[in-house]
C-alpha cells in the first residue's frame, strides 16, 4: 500500500500545476483553459500593453510586489496561442515521473485536465472497492493516506503560479519584440501582397524562434498569402488563355504566359503554367499565316456575319473555310463557336441521309439491294467524321456508322 501510495504521489507531482479539484478548504487556481480562436486572418492589432492578473498564491520567498511585477498573460501574445491541449506539441516525460509499476514512463506528457482527475477518481474507486469487499479498515486507512496530501496542493499551486510568472515574463517580452514582425504580416496580408513577400517575412519571424504560438501563427498566415495569391494567379491565367483562345492574339499571349510564369514559380505545380506556355505555342504553330495578314485588311465583323448567312442557306463548304480563315482572327472565339454549330447542323443533316436510306434498305426484300442501301447509308457518316473529326455528334455518328456495318456483314 505504501508503494502504491508513494507512485500515485510522484505522478500527481508531475503533473502538478493543472490540477482541477483539492481537498477540505484548500484554494486552487483558475484552470479554466482558453477557448478563444487562433487567429487566422481577420487578427486583432497587437499590444504592448499587458493586463496583470494577481497571483492567488504565492511562494513564501516571493513579495506581494513580485507576485504582482509579471502577468500571468499578454494580450500581444494572447491572439496567436496554442489555446487548446490538442495544439501542443508533444513532449517526453521527465524522468520524475514513474508509471504505477514503478518504471519510468516513456510516453509524451499526460494532459493534467484528464490524468489528474482520472487518478483522482480511481483512488476513490479503489477505496469503494475496498469498502464493498467488507475491508473497511482498508478503505479507512486508504482515504486517510489521501488526506495527508492536503498540505501539498498550497506548495504545487504556488509552484504553479510562480512557473505561470515566469512563463508570462518570456511571453510578454517576446510580444513587444516580435510586435513590428507580426504588423508587417499583417498588414501585408490585409494588402493581399505577393506570396513570396509574405513568405520572405513570415519565414524571417520563424527563424528568430518567436515561440510555438507565434511560429503556428506566422505559417498560417503564409497559407493565407498563398491563397491569396493563388486566386489573383488563377485570374490572371485565365485571361493569358483566352487571349489565345478567343483573340488568336498568340504571340502576346505566350510573352504574357513567360511573364507569368517567372512572377509565380511557387505556383507551378498548382497551375501548371509550362503547360499553358506549351498549348499556345502549338497554337501558334498551327497558325495560317496567309489568314492572320488577311484580317489586317478586311474586316472580321462582315465576314463573321456571312459565314452565318451561308450557314443558314446549308452553304456548308463556303462557310466552314470562311470560319476556318476566321480562327486567325481577333474574333476567334466567336468563329469557333459557329464552326462547333457548323459541325452539328452538318452532321444532322448527313445522319437525316442515313436514316432515310436504311429506312428504305429495311423496306427492301431484294437482299443484294438491301445490302447496296446499306452500304449508302454509311457514306454520309463517313462524310461527316472527315469533313468534321471533332463534330459534336462524333460518338453517336460512330456508333451508327458500327451498327449499319454490322447488318451489311448478316
Amino acid at each position: 500500500m505504501q508503494h502504491k501510495l508513494l507512485n500515485i504521489l510522484s505522478l500527481l507531482a508531475a503533473t502538478s500545476f493543472a490540477l482541477t479539484a483539492c481537498a477540505g478548504n484548500a484554494p486552487a487556481p483558475e484552470t479554466e483553459p482558453a477557448t478563444g480562436p487562433v487567429d487566422n486572418g481577420a487578427h486583432q492589432e497587437s499590444s504592448a500593453e499587458y493586463t496583470s492578473q494577481s497571483v492567488k498564491h504565492s511562494d513564501p520567498a516571493t513579495t506581494s510586489d513580485q507576485r504582482n511585477e509579471v502577468p500571468f498573460n499578454s494580450q500581444a501574445l494572447d491572439s496567436y496561442r496554442l489555446n487548446t491541449p490538442e495544439n501542443i506539441p508533444a513532449a517526453p516525460v521527465s524522468d520524475s515521473t514513474y508509471s504505477q509499476a514503478g518504471s519510468v514512463e516513456s510516453s509524451v506528457a499526460p494532459d493534467p485536465y484528464i490524468a489528474v482527475p482520472l487518478l483522482i477518481e480511481n483512488i476513490f474507486a479503489h477505496a469503494d472497492s475496498l469498502y464493498k469487499a467488507g475491508n473497511t479498515d482498508s478503505a479507512t486507512t486508504y482515504l486517510e493516506r489521501f488526506r495527508v496530501i492536503k498540505p501539498l496542493w498550497a506548495q504545487w499551486e504556488n509552484r504553479a503560479d510562480s512557473m505561470l510568472n515566469e512563463f508570462g515574463k518570456t511571453r510578454a517580452e517576446k510580444a513587444k519584440e516580435f510586435e513590428p514582425f507580426i504588423r508587417e504580416i499583417q498588414n501585408m496580408n490585409r494588402a493581399k501582397a505577393a506570396f513570396s513577400m509574405v513568405a520572405e517575412a513570415a519565414d524571417s519571424l520563424i527563424a528568430l524562434v518567436p515561440g510555438d504560438s507565434l511560429s503556428q501563427w506566422a505559417k498560417s498566415q503564409k497559407d493565407i498569402a498563398y491563397k491569396n495569391t493563388l486566386e489573383k494567379a488563377q485570374k490572371e491565367y485565365a485571361a493569358i488563355k483566352a487571349l489565345a483562345d478567343n483573340q488568336a492574339q498568340f504571340a502576346e499571349a505566350e510573352k504574357q504566359a513567360t511573364l507569368f510564369q517567372m512572377r509565380y514559380r511557387d505556383f507551378e505545380n498548382a497551375l501548371h503554367i509550362q503547360e499553358l506556355i506549351d498549348y499556345i505555342k502549338g497554337l501558334a504553330s498551327a497558325t495560317d499565316e496567309a489568314a492572320s495578314k488577311y484580317w489586317e485588311s478586311n474586316n472580321p465583323e462582315k465576314a463573321l456575319a456571312k459565314a452565318d448567312s451561308l450557314m443558314q442557306t446549308e452553304k456548308f463548304a463556303e462557310a466552314k473555310e470562311l470560319l476556318a480563315k476566321l480562327k486567325f482572327s481577333k474574333l476567334r472565339k466567336e468563329a469557333v463557336e459557329k464552326y462547333n454549330k457548323l459541325a452539328d447542323a452538318f452532321c444532322t443533316k448527313q445522319r437525316t441521309v442515313t436514316s432515310q436510306l436504311f429506312g428504305k434498305a429495311q423496306k427492301q426484300k431484294d437482299s443484294a439491294k438491301k445490302k447496296k442501301l446499306l452500304q449508302d447509308a454509311v457514306a454520309p457518316l463517313e462524310k461527316c467524321l472527315t469533313e468534321f473529326p471533332d463534330n459534336p455528334q462524333k460518338q453517336k455518328v460512330e456508333e451508327n456508322k458500327k451498327f449499319l456495318e454490322n447488318e451489311i456483314a448478316k
